[in-house]
């Protein structure tokens, strides 16, 4: 089997060589900035895993772990926009470098590179598979999306909606990557379907974790300011609990901070971290983390593959909870 360190210099070996040597230059650009920034390639890292499970060649594989890793930064690039967001991994973000058009139109076009690497399947039985899973996968994160929309113009949004929310928009891209990896690699149908729940629990819980960082992070650690959530009045786990649990004084002083228009951002980020501390929301949350990632441990205990293979995958899927604070 390939360590992680070695599936991940493959992808970013692949992402360095790929030829997509296509003009305008102006809208290749963007891309190519896009997946230069790195990171951990968490989702195509954790495709080629899911298929080293069960062979060990990976590199015939690989076009397709790229394309889930450019389906999820064309994600990034839009999100980004969306969110007017000025930094990513540590990075001025595309419409910021360029402008907001070219963040649409390159976003658009990657898009089509990341299926364009997908059909890059020669069994046409695995490439049907496949690309049903995918396009699933890609309307179910716009669904999610559209309800992260959605949310922030309502008040009532429920815990269950929340995480429903977040299974469409983040776990499914996770729990994809590993089906497509699993069923590339000749699993089993069921085998295949474990390793989906596997990804969903994981992919609830590293959500959560990322709106937990965003409050608690790090900023040098994290690759993006923190606090945005809170100014942005987004209902986050913490926010949507931290309501439903604090006492009339707390929920009074968070409706106000929630409802005002002109404030310090500073001001507003500290108060409403002190309120969650007040109502028990850090302590909360980081006990709903565990309990998604010991979920996830059920799902791939449930595995019928050797034991010492799985080993690898936890440890990867462990050093995703500590990603610092």
């Amino acid at each position: 089997m390939f360590t992680t360190k070695e599936l991940l210099e493959k992808v970013n070996r692949y992402i360095a060589d790929w030829d997509y040597s296509r003009e305008p230059k102006g809208l290749y650009e963007p891309i190519r900035y896009v997946l230069s920034l790195g990171g951990k390639r968490i989702r195509p890292v954790l495709m080629l895993m899911a298929y080293n499970l069960y062979k060990e060649e990976v590199d015939s594989v690989l076009p397709v772990a790229v394309g889930l890793e450019t389906y999820h930064n064309y994600t990034l690039l839009h999100d980004d926009l969306m969110d007017k967001a000025d930094m990513r991994r540590n990075k001025p973000t595309v419409h910021k470098v360029w402008n907001e058009n070219t963040a649409i139109l390159s976003g658009d076009t990657m898009l089509v590179l990341a299926y364009q690497q997908m059909c890059r399947i020669d069994n046409p039985v695995l490439l049907k598979k496949v690309l049903d899973i995918f396009t699933e996968m890609a309307l179910e994160i716009g669904e999610g999306q559209q309800y992260d929309m959605e949310f922030e113009t309502r008040d009532d949004v429920t815990e269950e909606e929340y995480i429903e929310m977040i299974r469409l928009k983040t776990s499914v891209l996770l729990a994809s990557a590993l089906k497509i990896g699993a069923l590339l690699g000749g699993a089993s149908d069921k085998e295949a379907c474990l390793l989906y729940d596997y990804g969903v629990q994981v992919g609830l819980a590293f959500q959560l974790q990322d709106d937990y960082l965003d409050v608690y992070g790090d900023p040098a650690v994290f690759g993006k300011k923190i606090g945005g959530d809170i100014l942005c009045n987004k209902k986050t786990y913490m926010l949507i609990n931290a309501l439903l649990l604090a006492d009339d004084r707390q929920r009074a002083e968070l409706k106000r901070w929630i409802d005002a228009r002109e404030y310090e951002p500073q001001e507003k980020i500290q108060a409403v971290t002190a309120l969650y501390d007040q109502i028990g929301i850090r302590e909360l949350c980081d006990k709903k983390i565990t309990a998604y990632f010991e979920k996830a441990g059920e799902c791939l205990n449930a595995l019928e593959v050797d034991d010492c293979r799985k080993q690898m995958l936890r440890e990867f899927i462990g050093s995703l909870i500590h990603r610092n604070v």
